[in-house]
């Protein structure tokens, strides 16, 4: 992970499927990303908010993996960068692994704490047929892999940019596995 990295980064302050592009974003710590749809200590996820809206903002920040990008463009798909609705695109850094609890730092001062995995939705058919279908995978027992991303909250805020090293800090020992949020 030594030349893990972000690529881009993203905000938009309707809830569309995709986000607009930006030269930084300015992470709040407990909140999320200033001028985001999804900003907030409670949840703003629309579906998620018809069910309870008092629950805690899980999905502060959502990051997805550039590598993905890669393996969709091979599929056939156009993809890239705030296509998907990810705040932080990474690259060499494999999110999918990590436990929950694990921390990631994003430049000086940004720590965001992994609480889990994007669930997608049908949405991203209707950005691209099929494309629902690509970012799931089949582990070996049977069971389905969600690719589209893994959902954090803001520990410590501050400017994120493209070009930012990215560290990682593991939780103590058990690590739990990411589950959707």
């Amino acid at each position: 992970m030594g030349n893990a990295r972000v690529i881009a980064v993203a905000a938009d302050d309707k809830h569309r499927f995709s986000k607009k592009k930006a030269e930084e974003i300015h992470v709040l710590a407990g909140l999320g990303v200033e001028g985001d749809a999804h900003l907030g200590k409670t949840v703003k996820h629309r579906s998620r908010v018809r069910f309870d809206p008092t629950q805690p903002n899980l999905r502060q920040v959502h990051l997805m993996q550039a590598e993905l990008f890669d393996e969709l463009v091979e599929k056939g798909f156009t993809v890239g960068p705030a296509d998907l609705g990810e705040n932080v695109t990474t690259r060499g850094v494999d999110l999918l692994s990590l436990p929950r609890g694990a921390v990631l730092k994003l430049g000086a001062d940004v720590e965001l704490e992994v609480t889990g995995l994007r669930n997608p939705c049908s949405q991203i058919d209707k950005f691209q047929p099929g494309l629902l279908n690509a970012v799931l995978g089949k582990k070996p027992d049977g069971g389905i892999i969600l690719k589209a991303g893994i959902m954090t909250i803001v520990l410590k805020g501050g400017m994120v940019t493209a070009g930012d090293d990215i560290t990682v800090s593991l939780p103590p020992l058990p690590h739990l596995p990411l589950e959707k949020v």
